[in-house]
């Protein structure tokens, strides 16, 4: 089969589409086809060696595609199921090997694409304001990339939850979907000094969390937006790691975490409730999934210098 290999960590370039020997599936695991691939920046942290892999690797934690092959003691999937799937690497292939109990069935009235874009962002939406910051109507909650593809779901989750949201974008182009997903202040951070705006429309200290997955460039303006007990989830590090602060800075009686979705499906029921979750919204069509680039596998190297370019709005898909 045909896959994406990193043979050594470095920029894009490293992620190489060549021929490898196809998986077989061992004992409880499955072979799927790849159908589509998401597209995250858990990926650039991977081929950069910022989240160490052993080499060499096809990276890829996402995707949905059709079961193909089961082995010894699987009963839960047969062969011909369309299946999706977040904590496997290997994703950006024609074929992939995974534990049968980490793959989740796909509703007939959710696309395949729809189904791969979902698992990994909307996944961490869905923990971010359901169990990391339990998000409450009459809540104040700042989300940061609104238009990306995790900030999209975001805000719709949240609007969900009845909070107020504010978020920050790029471009007006971007600003505009980060409206249309129900975002109520949608702050332009290269115009503005987004913490400056909060303030403006919202007072001091007047949020209840931040959702943040950029970093280094908007970490600690963040902590001071904080209400005094308020929540730091900094789930990402798109403009990279934020520096080290002393517990003395979170003097406010605030809360900081480094959540990682993958102690968040660690236990099967658990991925379950949170894809049944995502795909019934899906379905009811009280959750939008915006797939805002279409790739195909072999150039995902393309892929990731739109992403870490910040040219990207919504989901990056790569198609086999």
């Amino acid at each position: 089969m045909k896959a994406i290999q990193v043979t050594e960590t470095g920029g894009p370039d490293v992620l190489v589409w060549t021929e490898v020997p196809d998986p077989t599936p061992g004992e409880g695991q499955v072979v799927v086809e790849v159908g589509a691939a998401g597209l995250n920046y858990i990926d650039t942290y991977h081929r950069t060696g910022l989240y160490e892999v052993p080499l060499p690797f096809t990276p890829g934690m996402e995707g949905a595609g059709t079961v193909v092959a089961v082995g010894d003691g699987v009963d839960s999937v047969s062969v011909g199921d369309t299946v999706a799937w977040t904590s496997n690497l290997g994703s950006y292939a024609e074929l992939v090997a995974m534990p049968a109990d980490t793959v989740v069935p796909v509703p007939a009235n959710v696309g395949m694409e729809t189904a791969a874009a979902v698992m990994l962002q909307g996944m961490t939406a869905h923990y971010l304001v359901t169990d990391t910051h339990r998000l409450a109507a009459g809540q104040k909650c700042l989300i940061h990339a609104g238009a990306g593809g995790v900030g999209l779901l975001l805000i719709q989750m949240a609007k969900l939850k009845g909070a107020t949201v504010f978020t920050t974008v790029g471009s007006g182009e971007k600003a505009d979907l980060a409206l249309r997903a129900g975002a109520d202040h949608v702050i332009l951070y290269r115009d503005v000094d987004f913490g400056d705006e909060v303030e403006r429309i919202a007072g001091e200290r007047a949020l209840d969390v931040v959702y943040d997955g950029v970093g280094q460039s908007t970490f600690r303006r963040g902590l001071d937006l904080l209400k005094p007990r308020g929540m730091m989830a900094i789930f990402g590090n798109a403009s990279g790691p934020p520096e080290p602060i002393s517990p003395l800075e979170l003097a406010p009686s605030l809360f900081l975490t480094r959540p990682s979705l993958f102690h968040y499906i660690a236990d099967r029921s658990e991925l379950m409730a949170r894809a049944d979750d995502l795909f019934s919204w899906i379905g009811d069509g009280k959750l939008k999934v915006r797939i805002g680039t279409r790739t195909p596998l072999e150039d995902a190297a393309t892929a990731h210098e739109m992403l870490e370019g910040r040219q990207t709005s919504g989901k990056v898909v790569l198609t086999p």
